[in-house]
Protein backbone atom coordinates (compact mmCIF):
# COMPACT_ATOMS: atom_id res chain seq x y z
CA UNK A 1 0.00 0.00 0.00
CA UNK A 2 2.04 3.04 -0.94
CA UNK A 3 0.48 6.12 0.80
CA UNK A 4 2.40 9.20 2.01
CA UNK A 5 0.02 9.47 5.23
CA UNK A 6 2.48 10.43 8.42
CA UNK A 7 1.85 9.90 11.44
CA UNK A 8 1.65 14.09 13.46
CA UNK A 9 3.89 12.81 15.68
CA UNK A 10 4.38 16.52 17.03
CA UNK A 11 0.34 16.96 17.44
CA UNK A 12 -0.11 13.76 19.77
CA UNK A 13 0.89 14.86 22.84
CA UNK A 14 3.36 13.07 24.74
CA UNK A 15 5.20 12.31 28.11
CA UNK A 16 5.82 15.15 30.97
CA UNK A 17 9.18 15.26 31.65
CA UNK A 18 10.41 13.22 34.78
CA UNK A 19 13.86 12.74 36.50
CA UNK A 20 16.26 9.99 34.73
CA UNK A 21 15.97 6.63 37.01
CA UNK A 22 19.40 5.55 35.75
CA UNK A 23 21.32 8.57 37.30
CA UNK A 24 18.80 8.44 40.62
CA UNK A 25 19.59 4.70 41.47
CA UNK A 26 23.24 5.29 40.70
CA UNK A 27 23.07 7.67 43.85
CA UNK A 28 23.21 4.43 46.13
CA UNK A 29 19.89 5.82 48.01
CA UNK A 30 18.82 5.17 51.20
CA UNK A 31 15.26 6.25 50.40
CA UNK A 32 13.59 6.24 47.33
CA UNK A 33 11.52 8.99 46.22
CA UNK A 34 7.65 8.79 47.36
CA UNK A 35 6.90 9.09 43.82
CA UNK A 36 8.50 5.50 43.17
CA UNK A 37 6.64 4.46 46.07
CA UNK A 38 4.09 1.39 45.25
CA UNK A 39 2.50 -0.41 48.54
CA UNK A 40 0.73 -2.14 45.86
CA UNK A 41 3.14 -3.94 44.64
CA UNK A 42 4.78 -5.96 48.01
CA UNK A 43 0.99 -7.36 48.26
CA UNK A 44 -0.71 -8.49 45.24
CA UNK A 45 -0.02 -12.33 44.31
CA UNK A 46 2.47 -14.28 42.25
CA UNK A 47 1.78 -17.53 41.35
CA UNK A 48 5.13 -19.88 40.17
CA UNK A 49 2.82 -22.64 39.18
CA UNK A 50 1.17 -21.51 36.37
CA UNK A 51 4.67 -20.07 34.93
CA UNK A 52 5.31 -23.84 34.01
CA UNK A 53 2.04 -24.28 31.45
CA UNK A 54 2.98 -20.80 29.64
CA UNK A 55 2.20 -21.83 26.43
CA UNK A 56 4.81 -22.02 23.51
CA UNK A 57 4.59 -21.83 19.46
CA UNK A 58 7.02 -23.35 17.24
CA UNK A 59 6.55 -20.79 14.07
CA UNK A 60 8.68 -23.80 11.86
CA UNK A 61 5.68 -25.88 12.09
CA UNK A 62 3.17 -22.84 11.18
CA UNK A 63 5.41 -21.93 7.72
CA UNK A 64 5.82 -25.54 6.82
CA UNK A 65 3.16 -27.14 5.01
CA UNK A 66 3.00 -30.00 6.76
CA UNK A 67 0.66 -32.54 9.08
CA UNK A 68 2.50 -30.27 12.34
CA UNK A 69 0.83 -27.10 10.87
CA UNK A 70 -3.19 -27.78 11.69
CA UNK A 71 -2.05 -28.90 15.19
CA UNK A 72 0.32 -25.73 15.70
CA UNK A 73 -2.52 -23.24 14.10
CA UNK A 74 -4.66 -24.62 17.15
CA UNK A 75 -2.18 -24.08 19.17
CA UNK A 76 -1.60 -20.45 18.50
CA UNK A 77 -5.32 -20.00 18.58
CA UNK A 78 -5.88 -21.56 22.24
CA UNK A 79 -2.64 -19.24 23.43
CA UNK A 80 -4.33 -15.99 21.83
CA UNK A 81 -7.38 -17.11 23.25
CA UNK A 82 -6.92 -18.18 26.85
CA UNK A 83 -3.84 -16.43 27.28
CA UNK A 84 -3.23 -13.47 25.18
CA UNK A 85 0.34 -14.43 24.87
CA UNK A 86 2.97 -16.92 23.80
CA UNK A 87 6.61 -17.71 23.45
CA UNK A 88 7.72 -18.05 19.76
CA UNK A 89 10.58 -20.41 18.89
CA UNK A 90 12.07 -21.12 15.11
CA UNK A 91 11.09 -17.53 14.25
CA UNK A 92 14.10 -17.60 11.51
CA UNK A 93 15.56 -14.05 12.76
CA UNK A 94 19.48 -15.06 12.86
CA UNK A 95 21.37 -15.02 15.90
CA UNK A 96 23.61 -12.33 14.38
CA UNK A 97 21.16 -9.86 14.16
CA UNK A 98 19.16 -10.41 17.32
CA UNK A 99 23.03 -10.36 19.08
CA UNK A 100 24.18 -6.70 17.96
CA UNK A 101 20.67 -5.69 18.65
CA UNK A 102 21.34 -6.48 21.91
CA UNK A 103 25.28 -5.49 22.55
CA UNK A 104 23.90 -1.90 20.85
CA UNK A 105 21.35 -1.32 23.15
CA UNK A 106 23.62 -2.38 26.12
CA UNK A 107 26.18 0.32 24.90
CA UNK A 108 23.11 3.20 24.48
CA UNK A 109 22.15 2.87 28.12
CA UNK A 110 25.84 2.65 29.22
CA UNK A 111 26.77 6.09 27.87
CA UNK A 112 26.72 9.35 30.39
CA UNK A 113 23.64 10.68 31.35
CA UNK A 114 24.33 14.06 28.82
CA UNK A 115 25.38 11.90 25.75
CA UNK A 116 22.05 10.12 26.13
CA UNK A 117 20.21 13.11 26.64
CA UNK A 118 21.00 14.23 22.72
CA UNK A 119 17.83 12.35 22.49
CA UNK A 120 15.58 13.39 25.07
CA UNK A 121 11.68 12.78 24.31
CA UNK A 122 10.34 16.70 23.13
CA UNK A 123 7.24 18.25 24.13
CA UNK A 124 4.33 16.49 22.34
CA UNK A 125 6.49 13.75 20.75
CA UNK A 126 6.39 10.27 21.43
CA UNK A 127 9.74 9.46 20.40
CA UNK A 128 12.96 9.58 22.00
CA UNK A 129 14.95 8.93 25.50
CA UNK A 130 12.83 9.59 28.82
CA UNK A 131 9.85 7.85 30.49
CA UNK A 132 6.61 7.67 28.67
CA UNK A 133 2.80 8.10 29.87
CA UNK A 134 3.45 10.61 32.60
CA UNK A 135 0.65 13.06 32.17
CA UNK A 136 0.53 14.81 35.65
CA UNK A 137 2.67 16.01 38.18
CA UNK A 138 1.20 13.48 40.68
CA UNK A 139 0.91 9.93 38.88
CA UNK A 140 3.37 7.53 40.18
CA UNK A 141 6.67 6.80 38.82
CA UNK A 142 7.85 3.62 37.19
CA UNK A 143 11.54 2.55 37.86
CA UNK A 144 12.73 2.84 34.70
CA UNK A 145 14.19 4.70 31.58
CA UNK A 146 13.33 4.12 27.76
CA UNK A 147 13.80 5.15 24.19
CA UNK A 148 11.68 4.54 21.95
CA UNK A 149 11.72 4.90 18.10
CA UNK A 150 9.04 4.50 15.57
CA UNK A 151 10.72 2.24 12.92
CA UNK A 152 8.51 1.23 10.30
CA UNK A 153 7.26 2.36 7.49
CA UNK A 154 10.84 3.74 6.76
CA UNK A 155 9.53 7.18 6.03
CA UNK A 156 8.04 7.36 9.40
CA UNK A 157 11.43 7.62 10.89
CA UNK A 158 12.73 10.39 12.35
CA UNK A 159 15.97 10.16 12.07
CA UNK A 160 17.21 12.80 14.72
CA UNK A 161 16.21 10.14 17.76
CA UNK A 162 18.44 7.75 16.18
CA UNK A 163 21.41 7.36 18.18
CA UNK A 164 25.28 7.53 16.55
CA UNK A 165 26.61 5.80 19.19
CA UNK A 166 26.93 3.22 18.88
CA UNK A 167 28.01 4.05 15.12
CA UNK A 168 26.38 0.55 14.53
CA UNK A 169 23.06 1.23 16.08
CA UNK A 170 21.11 2.85 13.58
CA UNK A 171 22.49 -0.29 10.89
CA UNK A 172 21.36 -2.92 14.19
CA UNK A 173 17.99 -1.22 14.60
CA UNK A 174 17.21 -1.07 11.04
CA UNK A 175 18.13 -5.17 10.14
CA UNK A 176 16.53 -5.80 13.36
CA UNK A 177 13.27 -4.24 12.61
CA UNK A 178 12.83 -5.50 9.06
CA UNK A 179 13.21 -9.16 10.89
CA UNK A 180 10.85 -8.56 13.19
CA UNK A 181 8.32 -6.60 10.39
CA UNK A 182 8.21 -10.35 8.56
CA UNK A 183 7.50 -12.42 11.74
CA UNK A 184 5.13 -10.56 12.60
CA UNK A 185 3.00 -10.28 9.38
CA UNK A 186 3.70 -13.98 8.82
CA UNK A 187 1.76 -14.51 12.89
CA UNK A 188 -0.82 -11.82 11.72
CA UNK A 189 -1.29 -14.25 8.69
CA UNK A 190 -2.07 -17.31 10.55
CA UNK A 191 -4.09 -15.31 13.40
CA UNK A 192 -6.45 -14.18 10.39
CA UNK A 193 -6.57 -17.81 9.29
CA UNK A 194 -7.85 -19.08 12.71
CA UNK A 195 -10.05 -16.24 12.96
CA UNK A 196 -11.40 -16.65 9.09
CA UNK A 197 -11.01 -13.27 7.67
CA UNK A 198 -7.84 -13.41 5.96
CA UNK A 199 -7.82 -10.41 3.26
CA UNK A 200 -9.43 -8.08 5.96
CA UNK A 201 -6.05 -8.68 7.70
CA UNK A 202 -3.74 -8.47 5.08
CA UNK A 203 -5.07 -5.12 3.98
CA UNK A 204 -4.60 -3.77 7.25
CA UNK A 205 -1.19 -4.63 8.50
CA UNK A 206 0.34 -3.93 4.27
CA UNK A 207 2.53 -1.23 5.14
CA UNK A 208 1.73 -1.44 9.17
CA UNK A 209 3.08 0.71 11.80
CA UNK A 210 6.18 -0.59 14.45
CA UNK A 211 7.61 0.88 17.44
CA UNK A 212 10.59 0.00 19.22
CA UNK A 213 11.07 0.55 22.92
CA UNK A 214 14.31 -0.01 24.41
CA UNK A 215 13.79 -0.79 28.30
CA UNK A 216 16.65 -0.07 31.19
CA UNK A 217 15.11 -0.94 34.75
CA UNK A 218 18.08 -0.02 37.19
CA UNK A 219 18.38 -2.30 40.13
CA UNK A 220 16.88 -1.02 43.15
CA UNK A 221 17.74 -2.03 46.84
CA UNK A 222 14.05 -2.00 47.82
CA UNK A 223 12.63 -3.53 44.97
CA UNK A 224 9.72 -5.04 46.29
CA UNK A 225 8.47 -1.08 46.74
CA UNK A 226 8.97 -0.06 42.76
CA UNK A 227 7.45 -1.17 39.61
CA UNK A 228 9.42 -1.26 36.74
CA UNK A 229 7.08 -1.01 34.50
CA UNK A 230 3.18 -0.31 35.73
CA UNK A 231 0.44 -2.78 34.86
CA UNK A 232 -1.27 -2.73 31.42
CA UNK A 233 -1.85 -4.01 27.96
CA UNK A 234 -0.23 -2.80 25.07
CA UNK A 235 -2.75 -0.53 22.68
CA UNK A 236 -1.02 -2.20 19.08
CA UNK A 237 -2.07 -5.63 17.58
CA UNK A 238 0.89 -7.54 18.74
CA UNK A 239 4.12 -7.28 20.76
CA UNK A 240 6.96 -9.41 20.38
CA UNK A 241 9.74 -8.52 23.20
CA UNK A 242 13.15 -9.45 23.53
CA UNK A 243 15.39 -10.62 27.32
CA UNK A 244 18.45 -8.40 26.44
CA UNK A 245 20.40 -9.98 29.67
CA UNK A 246 19.89 -12.23 31.96
CA UNK A 247 17.79 -10.55 34.58
CA UNK A 248 13.79 -11.39 34.68
CA UNK A 249 11.35 -9.32 35.70
CA UNK A 250 8.29 -9.62 33.51
CA UNK A 251 5.35 -10.82 34.47
CA UNK A 252 1.47 -11.14 33.26
CA UNK A 253 -1.96 -11.18 34.61
CA UNK A 254 -3.94 -14.37 34.63
CA UNK A 255 -6.27 -15.43 36.81
CA UNK A 256 -5.84 -12.66 39.45
CA UNK A 257 -2.72 -13.65 40.15
CA UNK A 258 0.82 -12.04 38.95
CA UNK A 259 3.03 -15.03 36.75
CA UNK A 260 6.10 -15.03 36.26
CA UNK A 261 7.85 -15.26 33.02
CA UNK A 262 10.71 -17.31 32.39
CA UNK A 263 11.97 -16.57 28.65
CA UNK A 264 12.90 -19.26 26.51
CA UNK A 265 16.58 -18.90 24.96
CA UNK A 266 16.30 -17.42 21.32
CA UNK A 267 12.93 -16.68 21.88
CA UNK A 268 10.66 -13.77 21.22
CA UNK A 269 7.62 -13.22 23.97
CA UNK A 270 4.84 -12.17 21.50
CA UNK A 271 1.20 -11.00 23.26
CA UNK A 272 -1.99 -10.14 21.97
CA UNK A 273 -2.96 -6.41 22.42
CA UNK A 274 -5.62 -4.05 22.67
CA UNK A 275 -6.11 -4.19 19.00
CA UNK A 276 -6.54 -7.28 18.47
CA UNK A 277 -8.78 -7.53 21.11
CA UNK A 278 -11.12 -5.50 19.75
CA UNK A 279 -11.08 -6.50 16.01
CA UNK A 280 -11.52 -9.97 17.02
CA UNK A 281 -14.52 -8.65 18.86
CA UNK A 282 -13.42 -10.10 21.97
CA UNK A 283 -12.47 -13.70 20.51
CA UNK A 284 -8.95 -12.77 21.64
CA UNK A 285 -8.33 -11.24 25.06
CA UNK A 286 -5.17 -8.54 25.54
CA UNK A 287 -2.72 -9.28 28.14
CA UNK A 288 -1.92 -7.33 31.53
CA UNK A 289 1.41 -7.93 31.87
CA UNK A 290 4.01 -5.88 34.04
CA UNK A 291 7.81 -5.21 34.77
CA UNK A 292 9.56 -6.22 38.49
CA UNK A 293 12.23 -4.74 39.16
CA UNK A 294 16.26 -6.63 40.67
CA UNK A 295 17.32 -5.25 43.72
CA UNK A 296 21.03 -6.28 42.34
CA UNK A 297 20.94 -6.57 38.94
CA UNK A 298 20.06 -4.33 36.14
CA UNK A 299 17.33 -5.19 33.25
CA UNK A 300 17.47 -4.48 29.64
CA UNK A 301 14.66 -5.63 27.15
CA UNK A 302 13.58 -4.43 23.68
CA UNK A 303 9.70 -4.17 22.91
CA UNK A 304 8.85 -4.12 19.27
CA UNK A 305 4.66 -2.87 18.98
CA UNK A 306 3.12 -3.68 15.50
CA UNK A 307 -0.42 -1.99 14.70
CA UNK A 308 -2.16 -1.64 11.33
CA UNK A 309 -1.40 1.38 8.73
CA UNK A 310 -2.28 4.32 9.38
CA UNK A 311 -5.73 4.47 7.43
CA UNK A 312 -7.13 1.69 9.17
CA UNK A 313 -10.35 1.94 11.37
CA UNK A 314 -10.19 0.38 14.50
CA UNK A 315 -13.09 -1.55 15.48
CA UNK A 316 -14.32 -4.96 14.95
CA UNK A 317 -14.21 -6.45 11.75
CA UNK A 318 -17.23 -6.82 10.00
CA UNK A 319 -17.28 -10.81 9.16
CA UNK A 320 -16.16 -11.39 13.53
CA UNK A 321 -19.82 -9.44 14.36
CA UNK A 322 -22.02 -11.15 12.05
CA UNK A 323 -24.68 -12.81 13.96
CA UNK A 324 -22.93 -11.49 17.45
CA UNK A 325 -23.02 -8.33 18.90
CA UNK A 326 -20.72 -5.61 18.32
CA UNK A 327 -18.29 -5.10 21.89
CA UNK A 328 -16.16 -2.08 20.77
CA UNK A 329 -16.64 1.39 19.51
CA UNK A 330 -15.25 1.58 16.03
CA UNK A 331 -12.91 5.08 15.65
CA UNK A 332 -10.11 6.03 12.95
CA UNK A 333 -6.68 5.69 13.85
CA UNK A 334 -5.91 9.08 14.86
CA UNK A 335 -8.61 8.87 17.51
CA UNK A 336 -7.14 5.82 18.90
CA UNK A 337 -3.59 6.96 18.67
CA UNK A 338 -4.45 10.47 20.35
CA UNK A 339 -6.35 8.37 23.69
CA UNK A 340 -2.91 6.07 23.77
CA UNK A 341 -0.96 8.74 24.34
CA UNK A 342 -2.30 11.22 26.34
CA UNK A 343 -3.37 8.24 28.87
CA UNK A 344 -1.15 6.71 31.83
CA UNK A 345 -0.63 3.23 31.60
CA UNK A 346 -3.40 1.58 33.95
CA UNK A 347 -4.44 -1.85 33.41
CA UNK A 348 -6.79 -2.74 30.60
CA UNK A 349 -8.17 1.00 30.96
CA UNK A 350 -7.76 1.82 27.13
CA UNK A 351 -10.19 -0.93 25.79
CA UNK A 352 -12.11 -1.08 28.78
CA UNK A 353 -12.91 2.51 27.25
CA UNK A 354 -13.43 1.01 23.56
CA UNK A 355 -16.02 -1.37 25.04
CA UNK A 356 -19.92 -0.41 23.94
CA UNK A 357 -21.37 -2.07 27.15
CA UNK A 358 -19.22 -1.09 30.41
CA UNK A 359 -20.46 -3.83 32.10
CA UNK A 360 -18.92 -7.10 30.25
Amino acid sequence: METEVLIRKDQLGGSLPVENVQALASNNLKDIPSRYLRPEAEFEQVSIEESLQIPVVDMRKLIENSSFRDDELAKLHLACKEWGFFQLINHGVSDEVIEKMKTDTEEFFRQPLEAKKAYATQPNHIEGYGQAFVVSEEQKLDWGDMLFLLSQPVRQRTLTFWPTLPTTFREALDKYSQELQKVTIYLLKSISSNLGVNLEMERMFDDGVQGVRMNYYPPCPQANKVIGLTPHSDAVALTLLLQVNEVQGLQIRKNGKWVPVEPIVGAFIVNIGDFTEIMSNGVYKSIEHRAVVNPEKERLSIAAFHSPNIGTMIGPLPDLVKGNAEKYKTSSYDEYLKLVVTSKLDGKSLVDQMRLNQLH
